[in-house]
């Protein structure tokens, strides 16, 4: 990899591991500590997928050596990361909802309504428009698919850099927004509205009943066998879902047909969490402002972390970006 942006790239590929390694560690130690366990089998795939990605990348960067290609390696790199993070997202917010702070659905519902929006409202109309309740639902899935496609898309056009950049932000935004939720625990509108969501026929209420039924099982101490395909994320303020648009509309922005695109896709995805996920309004605001935090914080701490010599074609790591 003769090219300084991939060089660069694949030097930020590397510093990637650091805070994933610190999160798994977290799961480990805080899992043994409060008494959990997780269903292997589930866990087994995850990691061996991870494990083989890497794998993949690492041999044929070090097989090909200035010949290796960079479409190859960090699309495949940073599945391998973006992956790893996933599996340990999960189980990290279950570890964090055991310190049992107290419920903060009043206080955050109490904002709302002082901002002048009330979630119940927002359900009402949602649920009179079945139309829109589809498109929601829908809307509130595309964290998956849009989070492996970065990889994809910034790879195919040579964006290296961005995508270790914005691995990096995605990294540090989940462990500022699991350390914020862990003191602000909270379960959702319906539940500080004190409603049941299946009066809203046209709204599918699966995910919160989920969230609703893990955490208050967390709070009882019945819950510690985790199974991963069937976890949720249990996460209120700040909203993870509308941190991560931020974050993937930052990524594709600069994408010539796609950045258009996927800043209406985020755009649905935000909308989507105050009805398909039970977020309040200051959690979506919560999170906008966290991964914004998290961004800046990528790019100041890589630029410190990797300075390059002003005479290098890349004198800086944020002109770059672009």
């Amino acid at each position: 990899m003769v090219n300084s942006n991939a060089f660069t790239a694949w030097r930020l590929f590397q510093l990637n591991w650091i805070p994933i390694a610190a999160m798994g560690i977290v799961v480990l130690l805080g899992g043994a500590l409060c008494g959990f366990t997780i269903e292997p089998f589930a866990l087994a795939i995850t990691l061996g997928i991870s494990a083989a990605l890497a794998l993949i990348a690492y041999l044929h960067a070090f097989a090909k050596g200035d010949q290796a290609d960079p479409k190859l390696i960090f699309p495949l790199g940073a599945i391998s990361q973006l992956l790893l993070i996933a599996t340990i997202m999960g189980p990290l917010t279950y570890v964090a909802s055991v310190t049992n702070w107290p419920l903060q659905d009043r206080a955050l519902l109490a904002i709302d309504r002082a901002l002048g929006m009330d979630p119940e409202m927002i359900a009402r109309y949602v649920n009179d428009h079945d139309w829109l309740g589809g498109l929601l639902v829908r809307s509130y899935t595309l964290i998956k698919i849009i989070l492996l496609a970065i990889p994809v898309v910034l790879a195919l056009t040579s964006r290296f850099v961005r995508l270790q950049v914005f691995v990096f932000a995605f990294s540090l935004t989940l462990i500022m927004t699991l350390v914020i939720s862990t003191f602000t625990p909270a379960v959702g509108t319906y539940y500080g509205l004190n409603i049941d969501p299946a009066q809203f026929t046209s709204l599918d209420a699966s995910m919160y009943s989920a969230q609703l039924r893990d955490i208050l099982a967390l709070r009882d101490g019945s819950l510690r066998h985790l199974e991963l395909f069937k976890i949720t994320g249990i996460v209120s303020f700040p909203s993870f879902h509308a941190a991560s648009a931020v974050l993937y509309a930052w990524a594709l922005w600069p994408v010539r047909y796609v950045g258009g695109a996927a800043v209406v896709l985020n755009l649905l995805m935000v909308a989507s969490t105050p009805v398909i996920g039970a977020h309040y309004m200051i959690d979506l605001f919560g999170g906008v402002a966290l991964a914004v935090v998290g961004i800046c914080l990528a790019k100041y701490a890589l630029n410190v972390a990797l300075p390059l010599p002003s005479t290098a074609p890349q004198a800086a790591l944020v002109p770059a970006l672009d």
